[in-house]
Formats: structure tokens, sequence, C-alpha cells
């Protein structure tokens, strides 16, 4: 049956008790009411939440996890940082090819879902083949993102990635960037390409990678190009050499540079912009715009804390991603973001609404702020359990010494703040079961493919940190 009864339901309102689910055939929810009977053979859950979006994601970098965590022994060199970090990720870039591709992008959705994910903004831009050219097809290795999301049942918000320079001022391209060197007509292209794969699991977007790799003429033409309902995302601001390089190219910050020149509106995310004046956190806010935070690959790359208390009291919005995959989980990157302002402001409870607003439980304000921010980024009918939402749900495990008995006011504390164990035990995206007792349906055949690819990829001299090499 397409139906399910929770005894306690988060819905936009807060929590419900008695809510019966129902969702048809093309995964859209039909009916949510609470406080109804429990209907015959109708599959009952303790505790239902809706799916939360991963606004953020590089699905290659997945392979990479891990395996970046030594400090390099050349005193030459300097610290370690996101640029020799990435580094290494263009070396592992620069082999992949498209079938590795799926295989990873399929393992890193099972894993996303079964840890309470159930939609995700993939940030693409691997996009030709090692050696530059374009592919038989140039939107081939989007089109494998695509195959991965429809195998595991991952709904999709795609972004093809405008890549065209290595610096401000059109600083032309590194041998190593090569793969992801793109124009505006072949984003446009490759969108094109992709039209026929839209529908209700899956949105076609464009996100200029960044003021570094994309000129402001050509942003501005590629949101020009773009239907005026699709999702445009882009980087900004992660790191302080960005900026300084910013103010040297145009006497601006990125975000102060980005706002003058284009409107920016509701359909932009600006992921990261983790170093903003007053301003600038000022201006994001007021533009309706999404702030994309990636709370464990920020702090991976030591890229810095968002400022997120004046954000939100300027009632800004936000979304949470993955980016480079250090972590598959929501919870880990809600506790992240929340965490991070504590030790920043040496305090308690940052992220609640304001006095008086009745949103002051920390867990439940982080999931459906998070939940509206990501819903806006993706596109996509999202977000809530609603009637005409997709129906996108997690079933937590209300077995779980963590949740057993405890209060429904008290879940989401619990489930974001409490141990480390995994509390989603069933996850349905789309109306599809993809995942049951904490397992994805296709977990053993999926995982068999990417430690094939993991295997293929590990022979790569290419991947070996330059001291291993010749050992």
């Amino acid at each position: 049956m397409r139906a399910l009864f929770a005894r306690h339901a988060l819905l936009p309102q807060g929590w419900q008790r008695d809510v019966l689910l129902e969702w048809d055939v093309h995964g859209d929810l039909t009916r949510v009411a609470p406080q109804a009977a429990p209907p015959l053979g109708v599959a009952r859950a303790d505790y239902v939440l809706p799916g939360m979006v991963n606004l953020h994601s590089h699905a290659f970098q997945r392979a990479l996890g891990g395996l970046t965590e030594r400090a390099a022994d050349d005193p030459t060199r300097g610290p370690d940082s996101f640029w020799t970090w990435r580094d290494l990720m263009y070396r592992f870039a620069a082999r992949i090819t498209p079938e590795q591709i799926e295989a990873i992008a399929s393992q890193l959705f099972a894993e996303c879902l079964r840890h309470g994910y159930t939609a995700l903004c993939e940030f693409h831009y691997l996009q030709r083949g090692p050696d530059g050219s374009s592919y038989a097809r140039p939107a081939e290795t989007a089109e494998r993102i695509a195959a991965a999301g429809q195998a595991t049942g991952m709904g999709l918000t795609l972004l093809p990635v405008l890549y065209s320079h290595a610096g401000f001022g059109g600083q032309p391209l590194r041998p190593e960037q090569r793969r992801f060197r793109t124009g505006v007509d072949d984003v446009l292209g490759i969108v094109e390409a992709l039209q026929p794969l839209r529908g209700p699991q899956l949105e076609v977007g464009a996100a200029p990678h960044s003021l570094r790799a994309a000129s402001i003429d050509q942003v501005r033409a590629l949101a020009a190009a773009m239907p005026p309902d699709r999702p445009l995302h882009i980087h900004i601001a992660e790191q302080q050499p960005e900026v300084e390089q910013s103010l040297a190219f145009c006497g601006r910050r990125p975000v102060e540079y980005l706002m003058e020149q284009l409107a920016i509106d509701a359909r932009w995310c600006l992921v990261h912009a983790t170093h903003l004046s007053d301003g600038e956190v000022e201006a994001l806010a007021r533009s309706g715009a999404v702030a994309g935070l990636c709370p464990s690959t920020e702090a991976n790359l030591g890229d810095g804390l968002f400022p997120l208390q004046p954000y939100l009291d300027a009632g800004g919005r936000f979304g949470i991603g993955s980016d480079s995959h250090v972590s598959h989980s929501p919870v880990e990157e809600l506790r992240w973001l929340e965490y991070g302002q504590r030790l920043l402001h040496q305090r308690r409870n940052i992220a609640v609404g304001p006095v008086g607003c009745g949103q002051r439980d920390v867990g439940q304000y982080l999931w459906q702020a998070a939940l509206r921010g990501g819903a806006q980024a993706a596109g996509r009918r999202l977000g809530a359990l609603a009637e005409g939402m997709r129906a996108d749900l997690l079933v937590l495990d209300g077995t779980h010494p963590n949740l057993d008995g405890v209060a429904e006011a008290d879940v989401l504390g619990r489930f974001l703040f409490c141990g480390n164990d995994n509390l989603v035990r069933d996850v349905l995206c789309g109306g599809r079961w993809v995942v049951q007792g904490g397992r994805h349906v296709a977990q053993d055949a999926i995982a068999q493919r990417y430690r094939q690819a993991l295997g293929e990829l590990r022979e790569l001299r290419e991947l070996r940190e330059p001291s291993e090499v010749g050992q």
C-alpha cells in the first residue's frame, strides 16, 4: 500500500500525532491527515520526518575521503590548506572514467539515503575526457550521475558547471583543469541534452563555478539564458585568499562584487560564503538567496566559520550540503553548524528563531530551516510533509535507546545531539522505499561496483603524494 501511519510526524506547523500519510504512483503526497485512526493493513511508524536536502555535492570526491589527511614533509610548500588539498583532487580527477563516476556516485547516494538525505544537488564540473576533449555525448558524465540517482532512488538537481578560467581576470586554465573546461554555450548545450531526463525526481539548473573560474560577464550571460524557474548555484568567498584576490582584481569582496553586478534573488544558492563583511551578510539575507553551508567539508579544508548568527538575525535562508563527502550525514552537518557557532561565540543554543516566535528548539529549528533552504536551492517540491510535495520521508528507529519513549518535543534534539548511531531506520524517496532496516535495498551490489572502481583508481600513480612516487 502507498500509505504510512505515523504516531508522531513533523509537519510544517510542528509535531502532530496520529498522522496518516498517503502518496500516489507518481511519488507525490496526496493525503497528510493528523489525528487519524490507524487503518487496517497500513504500516506504522513511531517518528517520521521529512527527508533532508543535500544542496551541494561533488560526487566523485567521495572516493578521496580520508586520503588527504597527511601533512606535507616539504617545508617550502607551506602549511596544508584548501589549495594543497586541491592539487591532490586534480590528480584524482585527471584519470577517473565515466563508469567510475557512476559507481562512486551510486555508493555516495546510497550512503546519503541511509543517513537521511532524500534529495541532492550535484555541482557537476567533471565534464570532459582526460585529455580535455569533449565526449561524443557532451552530457556523458552528467548522464552517469543521473543514472546513479535512478539506480539508488536519490532525487537530484543536476547543475552543469561553467568553468573557463584559473583565476580572476580571465587567467588561462592550468593543464590539470582541462577536464573542467566549459563556456556558456557548452553549459547550455549540456542543460539541453539533459532536458529529457527532467521529471519529478530530477531537475536541471546550472552553476558558474566561482568568480575565479567564470567572468562576471559569463555569469550574467548564463543566468540570462537559463529558464527563469531553474536554480543557479555558485561557490563564493570560501577562503580568505579568494577574498584577497577579488579585492586585488576589482576592489570588491566576492559577494559584494556579485551583488553589484547581478540581480541575485531566490533562484540563487551562494555556496560557502564563509568570509563576509557585515554589509555582505545583510545583502545576502535581503536577496532571498540561500547560503549553502557545508560545515564538515569547510572544517576539513580549514575554510572558516560562516557568520550564522548575524545572518539569521537578518532573516537569511540557509541549507546544508556534504560537498567533498567527508561526511554523508545531515546530523553531522547540522551538529557541526551549531557547535562551530557555540565555539565561536562561547555560548549555547545559537540556531533558534527570535524570542516570542515559538521556534526556540535548536534541533527542530535547524532541521526545518535547512529543509526550507535546501528545497529552494533544489528547485523541486521538497522539504515538507504536505499534500502535493514529494513523498520523501524518514522513519526513525523508535526502539533505539536514544528515542525509546522520548517526548516528541525532544526527538530532534536526541536525533541531532545525542550519540553517533544512525537513527534512520527506513527511507521513502519519491514514493519508493529505498532504505529498509537501515540498509539500502541495493546496498551489496552498489558496494561491489564501488570497490571495483576504487581498486582501479588506487593503481594510479597520479593519486599518490609526490613523496610516495618511486618508493
